[in-house]
């Protein structure tokens, strides 16, 4: 955007809100960038009584339409087909919102504040006031994968043991997390450890951020379209939006925002692995029984025994109905040589099957995911433990039965 004026605000004497802010004029139109901290009941005030002052015809939140639809209708979870969820290859994504979740739902118990106040408060004074509600964020589901495609191989199974842990210590929120929470959200918090040391999780989390928010400004609260509108993001965003406000548009900003959109899909070299690793155990079991009859029987016969016996222990481990158990052991020594389908859209299949959620399951869920042993309790929750513990059951028997066809063979 050109032609634009700017200013940092911060709290004085005789002023309405203690939170920074900062003003940026783009030709007519006006934009006071407020930045809120995702845990304190002060940014939820300076909110309120903003929007009450009359001065904005237009107010625009960091918050997404998935986030925005989970604030709004705290059952939204319920409203889920989890088979549907299973099917389209969600589960992990819909895990690891949990967790984010679970993580927030502690701060707000160990602390005494809950994270988002200031969201609410601006969903209830916009409405009340008759205001435009701009929903500017990123969805939270793509910026997950984004940072899951764009971190190395090798990190990600940091990234997974920092939110992981994050979500199951039970230890009392430290003031140092609570004053992340303060500067960003709660995925930057859960990963903030990692952020500053590496450029290809900051690109993701942060930046991509801060641009697609700005882009979707320029979409929805263009110069001209409002006198005047009130930005209220993270306070560690303000900087960011407030410098790519300054800077000229694209010729075609949409195209870029949805270019910020999109998942990189999986090399061709990924894609290509689930049939290479089957096509490798058929070839060795023709190979077995082309030396003897029995060797190739005794091939087939490890390979099922080996998948079978580490993904039923996986889905056990679970906490899996016994027919669940039962069905996953027969069903991943096929799925790990079908790329189509894995065993952990069987197992949960079966599981939910054989117990399908209830009502309370889903109106405590957010609850009952905050201490380890209530993933288990909950058959929501559960369900979804059991399609990733039989989908990385079956994935390490297959590699490991694949190894010892291989030693069997030329060993």
């Amino acid at each position: 955007m050109t032609d634009s004026q700017d200013s940092v605000i911060t709290a004085r004497q005789g002023d309405t809100t203690s939170g920074p802010r900062r003003v940026v004029q783009v030709g007519e139109t006006r934009y006071t960038l407020l930045g809120t901290a995702h845990v304190s009941a002060e940014s939820a005030a300076d909110v309120r009584a903003l929007i009450r002052s009359g001065e904005f015809d237009a107010v625009a939140i960091e918050l997404c339409d998935s986030r925005h639809h989970s604030l709004t209708n705290p059952d939204a979870m319920g409203e889920q087909d989890l088979f549907q969820i299973f099917r389209q290859g969600k589960a992990g994504m819909v895990a690891a919102s949990l967790a984010l979740g679970a993580f927030q739902q502690r701060v707000a118990e160990q602390s005494g504040i809950e994270p988002g106040a200031e969201m609410r408060a601006a969903l209830e004074e916009s409405r009340d006031a008759s205001l435009p509600l701009l929903l500017i964020d990123r969805d939270v589901g793509i910026t997950l994968k984004r940072i899951y495609h764009n971190v190395p191989w090798w990190q990600r199974f940091s990234l997974f043991s920092g939110l992981l842990g994050s979500v199951l210590s039970r230890q009392q929120v430290s003031a140092e997390e609570i004053e992340r929470l303060k500067e960003g959200d709660v995925l930057e918090s859960t990963f903030s450890e990692f952020a500053a040391e590496s450029k290809s999780l900051y690109l993701p989390l942060i930046s991509e951020r801060d641009r697609y928010m700005t882009l979707r400004l320029a979409e929805d609260a263009g110069p001209g379209r409002y006198r005047h509108v009130l930005v209220v993001i993270g306070a560690g965003h303000m900087k960011g939006i407030a410098e790519q406000l300054e800077q000229p548009l694209p010729p075609d900003p949409v195209a870029e925002r949805q270019a910020l959109e999109a998942t990189p899909p999986p090399s061709r070299l990924w894609r290509a692995l689930p049939w290479l690793v089957t096509l490798l155990v058929l070839t060795g079991f023709a190979i077995g029984f082309s030396r003897n009859t029995e060797l190739g029987w005794q091939l087939v016969g490890e390979w099922f025994l080996i998948n079978g016996v580490l993904s039923g222990a996986a889905t056990l481990a679970a906490l899996a109905h016994p027919v669940t158990v039962a069905a996953t052991f027969f069903a991943a020594p096929l799925t790990s040589l079908n790329p189509t389908i894995g065993a952990g859209f069987v197992a949960a299949g079966v599981e939910l099957w054989m117990r399908k959620p209830k009502v309370r399951d889903f109106s405590t869920l957010r609850h009952d995911v905050t201490e380890l042993k209530g993933w288990w309790r909950n058959r929501v929750s559960r369900t979804l433990l059991v399609f990733l513990t039989a989908t990385l059951g079956s994935a390490a028997g297959t590699w490991i039965a694949g190894f010892r066809i291989a030693g069997a063979l030329f060993g």
